[in-house]
């Protein structure tokens, strides 16, 4: 079973819904997850802010926080996650924001830098990973097994050791 396959499972399960804002990952998030039969059951609504405009206008971000903290950082990482969940009623939301590549890193935030948030139930966790300057699509690929990975631990798989 993939860990796309495990977490809708888990979903079905609990009878949560799950939604999805990202920007570095355009999609591939949502992507893996409807590549499961099941995914409807699950999968309201997901939405690619890649703008900062759009992350104010689709997910309720700040402004205020994109110019202390920026679009990379786990500020707005956590308001992506908070606002994708309660624009589609959702459960578990998730905000994915980084620099995938080649270009756009700083000594601060270098290549490879991802935020991610993650809603669940009303319980809020964010996480920083670097990936590395491993290529643009690399960068994508690793930040959605993370996402699948880490949603399987929070949520409590019994089977995520097999």
């Amino acid at each position: 079973m993939t860990n796309a396959e495990r977490l809708v499972s888990i979903l079905i399960e609990k009878e949560y819904h799950i939604s999805c804002a990202e920007s570095c990952t355009g999609g591939k998030l949502a992507g893996a997850i409807v590549d499961v039969a099941d995914a409807s059951k699950v999968l309201d609504a997901s939405i690619v802010t890649y703008s900062n405009e759009a992350k104010v206008r689709y997910l309720g971000v700040k402004k205020e926080t994109l110019a202390k903290y920026g679009a990379v950082s786990e500020e707005t990482a956590w308001e992506m996650a908070v606002g994708i969940a309660k624009a589609n009623v959702a459960q578990v939301g998730v905000g994915v924001t980084g620099l995938a590549g080649p270009g756009g890193g700083t000594k601060d935030k270098p290549v490879g830098m991802v935020c991610f948030g993650f809603y669940i139930s009303g319980e809020i966790t964010t996480i920083t990973k670097q990936f590395g300057d491993i290529g643009r699509n690399q960068v994508r690929e690793k930040c959605v097994d993370f996402v699948l990975e880490t949603l399987i631990e929070m949520l409590g798989d019994k089977d995520s050791d097999k």
